[in-house]
């Protein structure tokens, strides 16, 4: 379990935000003993649900070690009932303070999202989630992809605290925190959002 406050897991997000912007990482939890240390169990200060975009890599754009961040990916970072339970999981049996929503900048699955059309495959499922997003910033003021890949980020908070009883429960009792983002591929800035 981390002995960390939300306030104190989010500094520590923003502060490996900051180093990695700046190039100067860190080599803390990344050699043999905390690779030893890990085999006995985990307690990651932090969840991130993030897309599976391969630009977007929380351990290094957050400047993290092994077992630092428990991380969720799946592209458009949507929240189905897989990525539901991962976050519970994460939450109830590992008691992260901090829950990390993060959309990034040019992200395909938004921008097929707001292209539309007829997607092969699954791809659908995907983009069928991301839609509603796409319907609420429609009109916005600013760029349109822009402005969808911010609304599916907060929509995408709201349906955890909405449909996930666990994370309602430890909300509820201040035991963790939700915070939604969106990281910038050219400048390497997490900005947090409302």
């Amino acid at each position: 379990m981390s002995n960390l406050t939300y306030e104190q897991a989010l500094d520590g997000l923003m502060a490996g935000n900051k180093r990695f912007i700046d190039g100067n990482f860190s080599d803390k939890n990344r050699d043999i003993a905390r690779r030893n240390e890990l085999s006995q169990g985990q307690h990651p200060f932090a969840a991130v649900i993030c897309c599976s975009d391969s630009r977007v890599c929380p351990e290094i754009l957050f400047d993290q070690g092994l077992g630092d961040i428990f991380v969720i990916r799946v592209a458009g970072n949507i929240a189905d009932d897989v990525v539901m339970g991962s976050l519970e999981y994460a939450i109830e049996h590992l008691h992260v303070p901090l829950v990390f929503v993060l959309g990034h900048s040019k992200c395909g699955a938004v921008t097929a999202a707001v292209d539309g059309g007829e997607m092969p495959g699954h791809i659908g499922c995907l983009t069928s989630k991301i839609s509603p997003a796409v319907e609420k910033a429609k009109g916005m003021d600013g760029d349109h992809l822009y402005n969808c890949i911010n609304m599916n980020v907060k929509i995408v908070v709201e349906e955890l605290k909405e449909e996930s009883h666990i994370l309602a429960e430890f909300l509820e009792h201040e035991k963790v925190s939700v915070v939604a983002g969106v990281y910038d591929l050219e400048t390497g800035i997490v900005k947090t959002i409302d």
